[in-house]
């Protein structure tokens, strides 16, 4: 449990994670994710709780030392010296721990290699979160933290970073991250948990969490002019397929495990009421649409 003044951050988790796996937190901004992560570094004492990591308790003397060496970390914001090269910062990091790997492995395990001698501040801004996780590979972690490693990034850059990630898990190395991208978590994590107001609201595989919605695909749609559809439940909830029904904003959701019944059902539901569309769109069940069942908002609505 942490508490600040009047506001609970994390109410408390039950976490266990075993070694070898990416585990991953999810949740909106002012989740408790960052604020559990801290933690779970050693950064910010708990107020209530016993927390261990690989095997031993955050004691805040010069125990704590060894357990630093085994670990990687990457914070959510990453301010390094503009001026210092990229080879430059990560051999001062290397200065910090016992046992580091040569600037050469670093470069080529997050594909900096042609970027050695260009200075921090000439990154771009993929390149200079690649840079923030060399520096928290630099020791040859059992542990990597990696807090909102993608935020920011263009598509491109995002997906440069989860091969390194991949990559370091490969290794049979421990990976976990926060992030509130749902496509991030279901390509990289083996089990995530689901956070809210400092609370696990989910725990389990993404292919579990997305099982449970007990469909396969979601359909939204909205009807022109604006029309409201809140007395359209009881039909909506009657066509073939339909598993869950919900309004948001105007934008009617359904839960629906056979599109291909669902879809003319709907069309013909909309001509005996004389409605016409503005909009429809389908898509795989996902974690996003785990997250709006559990709390009937979506994870980047604030």
């Amino acid at each position: 449990m942490k508490r600040y003044g009047d506001v609970t951050a994390v109410a408390g988790l039950d976490l266990t994670v075993p070694a070898g796996e990416c585990f991953g937190l999810l949740g909106p901004n002012g989740a408790g994710k960052t604020t559990t992560v801290e933690i779970l570094e050693g950064l910010t004492p708990a107020d209530a709780g016993l927390v261990e990591v690989l095997g031993r308790a955050w004691s805040g003397g010069g125990a704590d030392r060894a357990l630093r060496e085994r670990l990687g970390i990457q914070l959510q914001e990453t301010k390094l010296p503009e001026k210092l090269s990229v080879e430059e910062t990560i051999r001062l990091f290397a200065s910090f721990y016992r046992q580091a790997h040569t600037v050469e492995e670093v470069l080529d395990l997050v594909g900096l290699g042609e970027k050695r001698r260009a200075w921090y501040s000439k990154l771009s801004g993929g390149q200079k979160q690649r840079l923030a996780v060399a520096c928290a590979l630099v020791n040859r972690p059992e542990l990597l933290f990696l807090d909102e490693p993608t935020t920011g990034l263009d598509p491109q850059s995002r997906r440069q970073l989860w091969d390194v990630v991949a990559s370091f898990r490969a290794g049979g190395h421990t990976v976990l991250l926060t992030t509130h991208y749902m496509e991030e978590a279901e390509r990289l994590c083996d089990r995530v948990a689901i956070m809210d107001h400092g609370r696990v609201i989910a725990l389990g595989t993404p292919r579990e969490l997305i099982a449970g919605l007990g469909a396969e695909h979601v359909v939204e749609f909205t009807l022109a002019g604006g029309a409201p559809a809140v007395d359209w439940d009881a039909d909506l909830r009657a066509l073939p397929g339909v598993r869950a029904v919900r309004s948001t904003d105007g934008v009617m959701s359904l839960t629906v495990a056979e599109l291909h019944h669902t879809l003319p059902a709907l069309m013909a539901l909309l001509e005996r009421r004389g409605q016409a569309l503005a909009s429809l769109t389908t898509h795989h069940a996902s974690l996003e649409d785990v997250f709006v069942s559990l709390t009937g908002r979506r994870i980047r609505d604030d």
